[in-house]
């Protein structure tokens, strides 16, 4: 059983960054897939970003690409959401998750088995 716990979240402006952490409690990421999820307000959860512990797979949404990176940080067991040129439509509740997708999973909700409770960021315009 690998707890999930997020942190970074706050209240910023339109062109701020964030940087969210995701770190396992009473675990290892150990041979998982984390990934970064998103939900706003009436919407339903979307896919943002996902590395594999282990290994070089790295995945971006569309919307995100070029703004966001996720990273692993061995030494501290971390996997880092850094959002840059945060936008309004970027408020949402972020959520890592741990799991064993396959290539063609890895953007999907159900191929995680393991979720964090969630960092609430909101971008003021």
């Amino acid at each position: 059983q690998v707890q999930l716990v997020e942190s970074g979240g706050g209240l910023v402006q339109t062109g701020d960054s964030l940087r969210l952490s995701c770190a396992p409690s009473g675990g290892t990421f150990s041979d998982y897939a984390v990934g970064w999820f998103r939900q706003a307000p009436g919407k339903e959860r979307e896919f943002v970003a996902a590395a594999r512990w282990r290994g070089g797979t790295i995945v971006y949404a569309d919307s995100v690409k070029g703004r966001f990176t996720i990273s692993r940080d061995f030494a501290k067991t971390t996997v880092n959401l850094q959002m840059n040129g945060l936008k309004p439509e970027d408020t949402a509740i972020y959520y890592c998750a741990a799991g064993r997708p396959i290539m063609s999973t890895i953007r999907t909700e159900s191929a995680y088995y393991y979720w964090g409770q969630g960092t609430q960021v909101t971008v003021s315009s």
